[in-house]
Parts: structure tokens; sequence; C-alpha cells
């Protein structure tokens, strides 16, 4: 948090504090702050963790890092329940401290018109009275703001308050006034000489106004002003020397106005000024000369939202006490190598969301004190292996919106006091394994403990896994038992179990890895999603996958051409089913190891996840993997999808056609309608598999940002859902199996009823079943296979029971 929305707020409490504090100036306020923040730290980063853990406090012990923070004290000294919250910097300091502050007092106002001026006026008369001899001129000090207080104002003690009184001018009140609170009014401009009478005022509050111009004499005599704020008026220059006469004051506050150019001319006087913020204002650049020339105590710089394009090397070179330094917000495009040379007690440098592509590999190499580091949300290219080297006391660096294509560990092993790191991805997490707090801490998949981030994820990788293996195990070792009526129909089926079968091989191995893991993901997360393993599971997603999609779309077209053009002799033949079996899986192999024999082209394919599987084209880190993967998802599998719906509607509507000229109108209507949910149940499961990640696919195209626990939901329960389906779908409840089943019961209970007499002995019939079919009555001539010479008559004489076999 930077002085942004809470910039009142927290001038306010500062103001409060600092008027309590009469005997403390700001400055050494501030370092006190600093100093204790620093002492607050304990003495526990002398002990030596390995990665992935984080030590207690100075107590030599060792916790993994999703102990952090987890509401629980595992220390037993709280030190793991400490700086949960990102406290380095200044600002973030003090809105840590006020935030509390707030809490327990109200903010600065008058809330009350009291009657304490009227007091004091009568106290003064009454003293007049009884002393009468002493000299009047002694007494004019003690004159309270009475007497000329606008009726429309509130006072109290010596401080004016007219906020919201539509004033359109300064008041004239009483000259030792010493805050003068005038927000929220009608205030154009400021003349010379504004405040000439007030040589005692110290807080100057002139926020929500309109005012345009201020005269170079505007703020003369103001000798004691310690605090001025200026925020949201319409100021659009201001000449050099308007602050002239303020030697002592410590904050100015210029936020939300127009401010086009400034020149340090126009801070000319300001030697004890500590604070300077410039938000939001229209600054385009910043003057080719020093900029702190005339501000030698300056200690915080605030330009954030404005449009400022580049920074100089003469910028900052007399800032040498400068210790806070915000350009968030802007359009710096470019940076030199010695831009923040001279700034070396620099604290907190924030330079997010701005156009920075490049960044020089030394430009932070004097800042050695520098604590806190934001680079977020700028177009930068690459990330030099050396970049952080020099910032060894560095806690806090925010890398948030960045792709780092080149990252590795060793871009922050010298980082060794970083205590929070900020990354794009979660994945990024794992190249810093000793920062005790990194976020994104999940990417919906995985977190810091654990591959599988969620309970529910662990769980079912299992039981899915369990049940895709068992079931296409179950169906593999049972075809061969069952008589169907075609064999190279049942030889698909058995290709298509194997695929299936597959995927439950990877879920169970991602379940495995997670085990192997637990607690300590972070500390693997790197060389795992690039280790071999990882991309040889990742192959085995994608060869069941998309063997799977082509053997489906195969076993499709096979009963379309059977039904839709029975009299045609378009069914393959053995040797033609076995080569395009093969075809399909020398496709699969080809699609799923392509991306393993081109590194350079692919990078790390495979190992943008923890379940390597590569989904989103987001992930993927080069173009060439990216239109890969989108050909896969988007083409392959997409056409594939709509041939098989095409298919399917094709075969309902030609068997509706057919019903029509039946006579038995009302068994076929009947059968029909069974044949109609068959259809429909296999297609919805397609649909169900493959429609989410169609459109994750195609929104990931358009930049749309998808949370990673989607991600995970399509992974582990949407994608085996064919793959777990299919054996039901396909072999489980067709009537072959079910009459198996029925007979395999009959002869089980016969064989006890033998057992139990003894005597009598029954036929057995083996266990290879025959389809038991109910045939359709057809003319006595064409029962006779003997009579028909063509083949293709023969597959017709075979449709009318095939029809049934949907059923």
């Amino acid at each position: 948090m930077r002085l942004r929305d809470q910039d009142q707020i927290l001038f306010t409490f500062m103001n409060q504090l600092l008027r309590e504090k009469e005997m403390t100036s700001g400055p050494v306020f501030f370092f006190i702050l600093i100093i204790g923040k620093y002492f607050s730290q304990g003495s526990g980063q002398d002990v030596k963790c390995s990665l992935g853990y984080f030590p207690c406090g100075n107590v030599t012990k060792c916790l993994p890092q999703f102990l952090h923070c987890n509401g629980v004290d595992d220390c037993g000294n709280q030190a793991d329940e400490d700086n949960c919250g990102d406290n380095t910097g200044w600002s973030l300091q003090l809105d840590k401290y006020y935030a509390s502050y707030h809490k327990m007092t109200s903010s600065y106002s008058f809330e009350t018109e009291t009657s304490e001026c009227s007091f004091h006026f009568f106290l003064f008369i009454t003293f007049l009275f009884l002393v009468p001899h002493c000299h009047h001129a002694l007494l004019l000090p003690l004159y309270p703001v009475v007497g000329s207080v606008p009726m429309q104002c509130g006072c109290r003690d010596l401080e004016l308050h007219c906020d919201e009184t539509n004033l359109r001018a300064v008041p004239s009140v009483s000259s030792n006034v010493t805050v003068m609170s005038l927000q929220q009014n009608l205030i154009r401009k400021l003349p010379s000489n504004a405040f000439e009478n007030y040589h005692d005022l110290q807080k100057l509050y002139l926020q929500n106004n309109k005012i345009r111009f201020i005269s170079i004499y505007a703020f003369r005599g103001l000798h004691n002003l310690t605090k001025l704020y200026l925020s949201r008026n319409r100021i659009t220059f201001l000449k050099p020397g308007v602050f002239e006469d303020l030697h002592r004051l410590e904050w100015l506050i210029i936020e939300d106005n127009h401010l086009s150019r400034i020149s340090p001319l126009t801070f000319y006087g300001l030697n004890s000024l500590i604070l300077l913020v410039l938000m939001n204002n229209v600054l385009t650049r910043l003057p080719d000369k020093p900029f702190c020339q005339h501000m030698p105590r300056l200690h915080w710089l605030d330009f954030e939202g404005n449009h400022i394009h580049n920074l100089r090397n003469l910028t900052f070179i007399s800032c040498n006490n400068l210790t806070v330094l915000v350009l968030r917000k802007n359009k710096i495009n470019y940076l030199s190598e010695n831009t923040f040379a001279p700034l070396q007690k620099l604290d907190e440098l924030d330079l997010g969301s701005n156009k920075i592509e490049n960044l020089p590999s030394h430009v932070f190499k004097d800042l050695k004190e520098l604590t806190q580091l934001n680079l977020s949300y700028n177009p930068i290219q690459k990330i030099q292996a050396n970049q952080f080297g020099n910032l060894v006391n560095l806690k806090s660096l925010s890398l948030e919106g960045i792709e780092i294509s080149n990252i590795q560990q060793r871009m922050f092993r010298p980082l060794m006091n970083l205590s929070h790191i900020y990354f794009k991805k979660f994945q990024y997490c794992g190249y810093a394994p000793h920062v005790r707090s990194c976020k994104p801490n999940t990417d919906g998949i995985s977190s810091l403990e654990n591959l599988l981030a969620s309970i529910i994820q662990r769980v079912f990788v299992w039981v899915v896994s369990a049940v895709t293996c068992l079931g296409n195990i179950f169906v593999i070792c049972m075809r061969p038992y069952i008589r169907s009526e075609n064999r190279l129909h049942a030889m698909s089926i058995i290709s298509l179990c194997c695929a299936d079968c597959l995927m439950g091989i990877y879920l169970f191995v991602i379940g495995a890895f997670d085990l192997k893991f637990r607690g300590e993901y972070n500390k693997h997360a790197q060389l795992w999603r690039e280790s071999i393993h990882c991309q040889l599971v990742g192959s085995l997603a994608i060869l069941s996958t998309e063997v799977s999609v082509l053997l489906l779309t195969f076993l499709t077209l096979e009963k379309y051409i059977c039904i839709v053009y029975p009299f045609r002799c378009l069914r393959p033949g053995k040797s033609r089913t076995i080569t395009i079996l093969i075809l399909i899986w020398i496709a699969g192999f080809l699609v799923a190891f392509i991306p393993l024999s081109n590194q350079g082209f692919f990078r790390n394919y495979y190992g943008t996840n923890g379940v390597c599987f590569p989904l989103h084209s987001e992930d993927a880190e080069s173009t060439g993997a990216e239109i890969y993967s989108v050909t896969i998802f988007l083409g392959i599998n997409l056409a594939a999808f709509i041939i098989i719906v095409f298919s399917y509607g094709s075969m309902f509507y030609s068997i509706h056609q057919s019903t029509i000229t039946a006579t038995e109108i009302r068994n076929q209507v009947k059968k029909e309608m069974i044949l109609a949910k068959r259809f429909f149940f296999i297609v919805f499961t397609d649909a169900l598999c493959w429609i989410p990640i169609f459109v994750l696919k195609f929104l990931s195209l358009l930049q749309v940002e998808i949370p990673g626990t989607i991600t995970s939901w399509v992974v582990i329960f949407i994608l085996p859902i064919n793959s777990a389906l299919n054996p039901i779908l396909y072999t489980l409840t067709t009537r072959p199996f079910k009459e198996m089943m029925h007979q395999f019961w009959y002869n089980y209970r016969q064989r006890r009823s033998t057992d139990s007499k003894g005597s009598q002995k029954s036929y057995t019939p083996p266990f290879i079943w025959m389809e038991m079919w109910p045939l359709p009555k057809m003319p006595s001539e064409l029962m006779n296979p003997d009579d028909f010479t063509d083949p293709c008559e023969i597959s017709l004489i075979s449709q009318s029971p095939k029809l049934n076999s949907y059923s």
C-alpha cells in the first residue's frame, strides 16, 4: 500500500501523533520508526535452514514454509506468526502503525463548535482587570482566535476549522492561529500575502478547493509552517520561489492536480522538507537539473500516477538522503545504468505499472540499502541472471505480471534476506524456495506444500484412477470371452480400453508423486516440472487422450457406415482395420512425443504446471508450443467431436426414417427410443468431457484469465470422464455382455444345484458365449447365407440383428 487512497487518513494520524510529541521533531520520529522496524526483526536470521524451511526466531528450529502464518504457534514463541504482512518500506510500516491508531482515536476534525475561544477571551479580560498595572503589550501573545471567527466556522484553542463552509477566500482571523483547515470550499486563487499575518501557522489544509492560481507571494511570512496540503485542486503551474519562506516545511502534498511541469527552483527555500507528494498530476518529464538541490533533507518522493516517460541521470543526483521513491503508474520505458546511482540510502523503490521492457544489468548495483523493490506489471522481456545480485538487504520483491522466460534459481539465491516475493505464476515460486512468503501460493492445482492443493483433488485422483484402470482392465480381460458379431469391432474396443487405461496410469503417477512431495512440494517443484518423469507422464496423458479420441471417431464412423449405408460394402476388412488401428497409435505417439524432440522450440511444454498437462495456451512458454497446443485441442479434437456428434445424429435420423415404413410400429418405436437413449449418453459423455476443454482453450486464446482451480477440475475430474465411462458405454451395458453375465450366473447356480444333489449332471456350455439377439422375422429365402456370394449382401443380412444390438 503506497500513499494512495489512504493518504489523507495517514497524514492526519501523523499530524496527531507529531502534535502529541512536541519535543520530537518530524525527521527524528521517522528514523525512530525505521530503527524500531529493523530491531523488531529478531535475531533469528542467523539460523540456517534448508530450502523450503524458515527459522523460528532465535530458536534453533526450522519449520516448512506452509506453516508460516497459519494461525497456530508452531514455533512456540510466535515467530512463525510474525511478519504475516509485507511491512517492508516506509509507507507500509506507517500503514501498519496508523491503521491501529485510527481505531483508537478519531481523525483530525472539529466535531463540535466549542466555546473555548470565548472562554479564553473571558480569561484574558479578567486578567486585564485583575492586573491593571501590567503593560498590555506583554499580553498580546495571549490573544486567542476570538472576535474575528466567521459565524459558519468553528475553533478550538488556536485551531480554526472552516471545512465545507462555501468560503471563496481565505478568512481574516486572529494572527496567532496555529492550525487552519479550509477544506472543501470554493477558493479559486491564493493572492499575494494571503497568509501574511499568520506567522504562527503550523498546519494549513487547502484540499478539495478549486484553486487554479497561486501567487508567488501567497505563502509569504509562513516561517513556522510544517504541513501544507494542496491536494485535489486545479493547480497547473507553480512559480519558482513560491515556497521560498517555508523554511520549516516538512510535508508538501500536491496530489490530484493538473501540474504539467515543475522546476527545481519551484522548491527553493524548502530546506527542511522531508516528504513531497506529487501523485496523480500530468507531469510528462522530470527536470534535467538536479531535482533535490533545494531540498537536501528530502526522504520521501512520490510521483505515482503521472505521465513521466523517462528518467535522466541528473534527476536524482542531489537526492542523497532519499529513502522512498515511488514512480508507479507512469509511462517510463527506459532506464539507464546510472539512473539510481546517487540514491545509496534508498529503502524503497516502486517502478510498478510502467512500460519498462529492458533492465540494464547494473541498474540496481548502488542500492545496497534497498529493502523493497516493485517491478510488477512491466512488459519486461528478460531479467538478467545477476540482476538483483547487489541487493543483499532486499526483503520484498514484486514481479507480478511479468513473464520471466529465463527464470532460474541463481537469480534469487543472493537475496538471503528476502522474506516476501510476488510472481505472476505460482510455478515461479519453485525458483525461490528459501523465501518465507511467496505469492501466489497456489495455481489452483498445486500449493507450496502439496502437488495437489485440495484434499478433494488428492482423494479423487485415486478414486478416478482406480475406476479408470479397473474398468478398462476388466473389459480387456473379458472381451475375448464375448463372441461378438464382429471380431474386428472387438479388437477396436480392446484398443480403446488400452488407451483409456493409460489415463488411469497417468492419474496414479500424479497421485504417487503428490504423496512423495507431501508437505514440501516447493522444494521439489522446479526439479519435478523439469524432470523426465513429468515429461513422460504428460506424454502418457496426451497419448491416452489423442488415441482415445481417434478410436472413438473410428468406431463412430464404422457404426455410421453400417447403419446409414447398409447396402454398400464400405466396412473395412481385417487387414484394413488392423492398419487403421496401428496408424491411430502411431499418430498418438507422434502427437505426444514431438514436444520432447525439440526443447528449444517447445521449451518445457509439459512442465507448465504440477500435473504436467499442457491445457492453456497462456501457460506455454513459446509461440511454437502455443500453436501446437491450439492445433491439438482446437484442431484435431474439435474436428473429431464434430464428426462424432454429426454421425450419431445421422444414425438416429436414418433409423427413425426406417421405422416409419415398418409394420410393427409400436415395437419399433420402443426400440428406437432405447437406441436414442444409448446414442444420447454416448454423445453426452463426449460433450461433457470436451466442450469445457474447448471453451477454456478458446478463452485462453482471447487472453482471458482462467483460475487455476478450473484447470485442476478439468484435468482430474473432466478429462478422465471418457476414459472411465467408455468401458461402461461400449461393453458393460451392451446386450452381449449382459447375456454373458446372465448365462454365467445361470451356470453358476446350476453347478451349485448339481453339487448339492450329487448324482444329477447338467450340460454346462463353454465360457465363450454367442450373442443371443432376438432375430426379426425374415423371409426364409434370406435365412440361408449359402445363397449369397457377394460379401456385401452377407453384410446386409446381418444388419437387421445388428440394429437391435444398440438396444
